[in-house]
């Protein structure tokens, strides 16, 4: 039961007008934390790795504890590739045992888009057992080996989504409304959310099929966050946040145990750190209790 893939979970979420946090990590420790704040929670879970962690880290190492983590749990987990733009890369770690795949051709033409996007679509689903997640406009910011400045970012046009999504076959769909990956410039960035409305209704407004992912949480208002959920956003995704936990965390230990040399104690301190978001986040996304 533990070990599923996305768009089930999605689906239900979708349904139930609440999220499912989709958090990025970039090492075991913040793994396991995610991990153990959800099941604390009774919260689906989608645990998510970008290109660059993955590889230093390798699929396979990270699939093993994954399913080390979701066999000893009760909440339905995910294991989700985050913005891949290599089709071969995609299907490595589909063979290797993720539960979800994103494959991110949203900077090529949308023919490009479509091709790539259905090639991984139709690879993924003969293994079985895997979801696969597409994306339509690009979002501008930092994520490990994603960037996009502002001036390429491109937000999703409506009138192409029941084309992408017909000859994509993909599972789940993240569109691009203005959200950013990193860190936002201002506190109130502005989004599309009429935009988004028109899409969740294109898609889903005569009953649910394809569940829609808001890419780029960190830094958003509560109350930001709040209405993206109700306009239909279901998949969640968190990085930077975890990346900012674990830095600082880890830095303020040392600062306060300049002569400590037990790295085991930073791991602690990482992983209460670390937990602590995870739980901000299941509140906010109304996700508790819905294992």
């Amino acid at each position: 039961m533990s070990i599923v893939d996305a768009k089930e979970m999605l689906l239900k979420a979708t349904k139930g007008k609440y999220a499912v946090g989709a958090f990025n990590v970039t090492n075991i420790i913040q793994m396991e934390a995610v991990v153990a704040a959800a099941e604390n929670r009774k919260s689906p879970l989608i645990i998510q790795s970008s290109v660059s962690p993955t590889k230093f880290l390798r699929p396979e190492v990270l699939v093993a504890v994954y399913r080390t983590l979701a066999d000893n749990s009760t909440i339905p987990i995910c294991l989700h590739l985050d913005h891949c733009d290599d089709v071969e890369y995609c299907k490595t770690c589909a063979d290797a045992g993720y539960t979800n795949i994103m494959i991110d051709a949203s900077k090529h033409d949308i023919a490009t888009n479509i091709l790539q996007t259905r090639e991984i679509a139709d690879y993924c689903h003969r293994l079985g057992g895997i979801s696969v997640e597409g994306e339509l406009g690009t979002v501008c910011g930092i994520e490990d080996q994603v960037k996009v400045a502002e001036d390429e970012a491109a937000l999703c046009d409506p009138l192409q989504v029941l084309e992408f999504i017909e000859k994509t076959s993909i599972d789940l769909f993240a569109p691009a409304i203005g959200t950013a990956h990193g860190v936002y410039k201002t506190k109130f960035p502005k989004l599309d959310f009429e935009r988004l409305y028109r899409i969740f209704q294109i898609l889903n407004g005569s009953g649910v099929k394809t569940p829609l992912v808001i890419h780029g949480g960190t830094g958003l208002q509560p109350d930001v966050v709040k209405k993206l959920v109700s306009l239909g956003g279901s998949k969640f995704n968190v990085s930077t946040d975890l990346k900012h936990a674990l830095i600082d965390t880890t830095y303020q230990y040392i600062s306060a145990h300049p002569d400590e040399y037990n790295p085991g104690k930073i791991d602690q301190a990482v992983r209460k750190s670390i937990m602590g978001r995870i739980d901000y986040w299941i509140d906010l996304l109304g996700c508790a209790g819905m294992a």
